[in-house]
């Protein structure tokens, strides 16, 4: 069973329907998490089949590992999914039939108040969701410059007000806790927007503190190289800036999303989108699991060489 700090995985069955298309092939679940997706897999896949769960956290892992039990098909790999092709073993890279990409941050990791994730309870700013990481978030609200600090909010948080709350931020240095980020906000913004602010300004924060864009950008390109042809990729995510960079390299195999064509007018490209509308969780998932209302779900699979240009 799975342990209750955790949360169900989200679209758990509709990311693992579209990952699976080989009963023995070799898949990897980049954010094992608790291990419901992973779970989910082995369940459908057959004997010979093999699934690495990769994750940063030592907690995860091992709140995984006793969540799936002792199955031989399955191999935990401690690391950043960033760095995909230097920590799978090297002797399945090109050979993956399936990758899967769950971007939200773990619950476990939010209920956890010592991790400084959430503004619903007291904690130290840190934020890091591994501590491989060197930057915190007390080190990006106590240090940052003003325009840096703005940017963040308003470019990672898309927050409106972003240069009131990081002149607030700055004029009660030296700040130490979720709470005392949590007051600089709600002295900024009052009323019933109050909390969509903290929810985006505690986002803006995380997402640089793991630099979430970069490494996400990095997982992308590196997919490529590890899936075999005709090889899938399933990625879920939660806001619109991850969204539109998976979005644009699975369309187009570049952030920008410029469609680049060869000289005879096809498109130049390592992926081919199997769905060309985002897939979202159904109602009633969202009923049972109020997390997968803000999941977006893009799925495609690796080109066939003779067909890529």
């Amino acid at each position: 069973m799975m342990n209750s700090t955790y949360h169900i995985a989200v679209m758990q069955q509709q990311a693992v329907s579209y990952l699976l298309t080989h009963q023995n092939g070799i898949y990897v679940d980049a954010t094992l998490g608790a291990g419901g997706h992973t779970m989910e897999m082995l369940h459908s896949l057959g004997e010979n089949a093999k699934v690495y769960g990769i994750d940063q956290d030592d907690e995860a892992i091992r709140e995984a590992s006793d969540n799936i039990g002792d199955d031989a098909r399955f191999k935990a790999v401690k690391g950043n999914f960033g760095f995909l092709e230097t920590i799978l073993p090297q002797n399945i890279i090109g050979k993956v039939d399936g990758i899967l990409l769950d971007l939200g941050v773990s619950s476990h990791q939010i209920d956890e108040a010592s991790r400084g994730f959430s503004f619903q309870q007291d904690g130290p700013l840190d934020m890091r969701m591994g501590k491989m990481r060197q930057l915190t978030a007390e080190q990006v609200v106590n240090s940052y410059p003003y325009e840096k600090l703005r940017n963040i909010l308003y470019q990672y948080g898309e927050e409106l007000k972003s240069g009131l709350i990081a002149k607030t931020i700055i004029e009660n240095r030296p700040l130490s806790t979720t709470g005392d980020l949590k007051r600089c906000v709600e002295n900024v913004v009052k009323g019933k927007f109050q909390v969509k602010s903290l929810a985006r300004v505690f986002q803006a924060i995380r997402i640089e503190v793991n630099q979430e864009l970069e490494v996400l950008k990095r997982v992308l390109e590196q997919s490529v190289h590890v899936l075999k042809e005709g090889g899938r990729i399933v990625v879920i995510s939660y806001h619109s800036l991850e969204d539109r960079l998976v979005k644009n390299y699975l369309r187009a195999g570049n952030f920008e999303g410029e469609i680049k064509k060869d000289f005879y007018g096809n498109n130049i490209r390592p992926f081919e989108p199997l769905s060309n509308k985002v897939i979202t969780a159904t109602e009633e998932e969202i009923r049972a699991n109020s997390r997968s209302r803000s999941a977006r779900m893009r799925v495609a699979e690796k080109i066939k060489e003779e067909h890529a240009h």
